[in-house]
């Protein structure tokens, strides 16, 4: 079906970034960042990326697979009947591509649903599509997962993957955990003292529990510092400035409703999106990153982030945090409010050294990029063989 061994050096593998924000993007995107990270480490092997994404993207590639000049983000909080076509209309180029390019050997997809939906059913290049979301949120799709014998998935985490209905976990050739760019000698850096603060990273959503976080800061007397957007407001004061026409925004009614009431200006603080050297610094010198999770996180790029910065991390037991953190040297992990209350007291006693050190060893980019090669040459040589194979990961 497909050759059994391409040579590191000639491979060809088309990054499918997808329509909603440029890669690297200007603040929030996780997909995005992680994207941004992988592709100059792939491409140092020898692997050439054709990168399908938006046209504001600056990622270098050997090529680009373009259908919107601009990021779609916003298109996601407007009806289905308005947003639906946008994916679409990205996944059409990208499958046009395909069929005109016989160069590609792999393609590395990262669009929910919409993309193992349509490359399972065209032809050319197997597929290694990445689950970096919730698995539970289309049953009707992952219950009956048929990836035709050319579409393979890896998770961000085990537990991610053991989560995952059967039939998507038999398309499974293993997981790849999340790495950052700082996490490359990350315990060779200098790091700045800590503050008083601590924070919580991330876009403000009734998932990420930023109202817990805020409502303990008040109990524990700690700093706490909200970072990321509210909906498509990046900033307070465009917030502001949208008045109540806001609040046809889920993350805007959370917010208004269970988080603003805990956020006085003094002791918690929303300071909006925030990237790059301010981000890395407001991370570096915090007492801790929290992690009040309502959900079970699958892939954890904050916490990630955190470690390498000399952070540790204090969060609630779910998801993939038992995997990335060791309790009492690079974080704490809690099973309910009161010792979620008590970790946050705690962390002061952790090392950033240690921390730091987790993330050089277990986190960069140049691990990840090793791990997804080997994935791209053991799908192509696993062939037509799935669904019938035993999950392998």
């Amino acid at each position: 079906m497909w050759p059994l061994e391409v040579p590191m050096s000639t491979l060809t593998v088309l990054m499918n970034a997808g329509p909603w924000l440029p890669v690297p993007p200007n603040g929030y995107g996780g997909i995005e960042n992680v994207i941004a990270a992988l592709v100059p480490e792939l491409r140092r092997r020898g692997v050439r990326v054709v990168l399908a994404t938006v046209g504001t993207s600056t990622l270098a590639a050997e090529d680009r697979i373009v259908t919107f000049d601009d990021g779609q983000f916003a298109q996601l909080q407007r009806p289905y009947n308005r947003a639906a076509g946008v994916a679409a209309a990205h996944m059409h180029q990208v499958a046009r591509e395909l069929q005109r390019r016989p160069e590609i050997d792999v393609v590395h997809d990262n669009v929910e649903v919409w993309g193992p939906v349509v490359l399972s059913a065209g032809t050319g290049a197997p597929v290694l599509h990445t689950l970096h979301w919730d698995l539970a949120k289309h049953p009707a799709l992952y219950s009956g997962f048929d990836g035709g014998g050319r579409v393979f998935v890896n998770g961000v985490s085990a537990s991610q993957l053991a989560r995952a209905p059967a039939a998507l976990r038999a398309h499974s050739v293993g997981h790849v955990y999340l790495a950052t760019p700082l996490a490359t000698d990350a315990d060779q850096r200098v790091r700045p003292p800590k503050g008083d603060h601590s924070v919580v990273l991330g876009r403000i959503s009734a998932l990420k529990g930023q109202h817990l976080a805020a409502r303990l800061a008040h109990r524990v007397g700690r700093r706490l510092v909200l970072a990321g957007p509210i909906g498509p407001y990046h900033r307070p004061e465009d917030l502001v400035a949208s008045g109540d026409a806001a609040l046809s925004n889920p993350d805007v009614r959370y917010w208004r409703e269970s988080v603003e009431p805990f956020v006085d200006g003094e002791l918690v603080r929303w300071v909006g999106t925030v990237a790059g050297a301010e981000r890395d610094e407001l991370v570096a010198t915090a007492r801790a990153m929290l992690f009040p999770l309502r959900w079970e996180e699958p892939g954890g790029t904050a916490a990630v982030e955190s470690l390498a910065l000399g952070t540790p991390v204090i969060g609630l037991r779910r998801g993939c945090l038992p995997e990335l953190i060791e309790p009492g040297v690079t974080g704490l992990l809690a099973d309910d409010e009161d010792g979620f209350a008590e970790a946050w007291r705690l962390a002061d006693r952790l090392s950033p050294a240690d921390c730091a050190a987790s993330a050089a060893q277990r986190f960069t980019p140049s691990r990840a990029a090793d791990e997804y090669v080997a994935l791209y040459h053991r799908i192509l040589t696993r062939g037509a063989d799935l669904p019938g194979n035993a999950p392998a990961g």
